[in-house]
């Protein structure tokens, strides 16, 4: 059952009303087949309590309507990792990313790159970083991600439940040469 963005837009209002902490948007539309438009995100900007939303439906129109008009008050987070550059350099206060488990340093310095105008910097450093994304991506998330943080000794299995499989060999080596 999927609400509708009316319902989306109830839903949230009588969450934030009920909330004893601010509350974050999570706009995945790939995970809840709920796309939202910017008009409903907009809406949701002007909440109290509402203070920001992971925008994880890559880069259409309606993420960039809403970075154009977001108000100040309200954080625009990039959800998709390969467009965490894009998002910056539109105005995203920053990304929810899983990739950045991988790269900290290097996620961190574009963020922050970007909220400076380093262009110079931020733009061939969000081109790797993107890279790095795609490949990790490459199956269905988390798995490439596990399997290169257990090939990196930093946790103790590339397991993952069902009915998600361990990511192929091949594409965690790919991954890991992208590091």
């Amino acid at each position: 059952m999927r609400p509708g963005e009316a319902g989306v837009i109830a839903h949230f209002t009588r969450l934030a009303a009920d909330s004893p902490v601010p509350l974050l948007v999570y706009h995945v539309p790939h995970r809840t087949a709920q796309p939202l438009s910017a008009t409903t995100l907009l809406t949701l900007s002007r909440i109290p309590n509402i203070v920001g939303a992971k925008v994880a439906s890559g880069m259409t129109e309606d993420a960039v309507a809403l970075l154009g008009d977001c108000p100040p008050d309200f954080a625009v987070f990039a959800g998709d990792d390969a467009y965490l550059s894009p998002m910056l350099a539109l105005g995203a206060r920053g990304g929810i990313t899983a990739s950045a488990h991988l790269a900290t340093a290097d996620f961190a310095r574009l963020v922050s790159a970007w909220h400076k105008g380093d262009v110079a910097t931020a733009r061939p450093l969000g081109h790797t970083l993107a890279r790095l994304a795609t490949a990790l991506f490459v199956e269905p998330n988390p798995t490439v991600l596990k399997g290169v943080l257990h090939a990196q000794g930093r946790i103790p299995t590339p397991d993952v439940r069902l009915p998600l499989l361990p990511a192929d060999p091949s594409s965690v080596a790919a991954a890991l040469a992208l590091l």
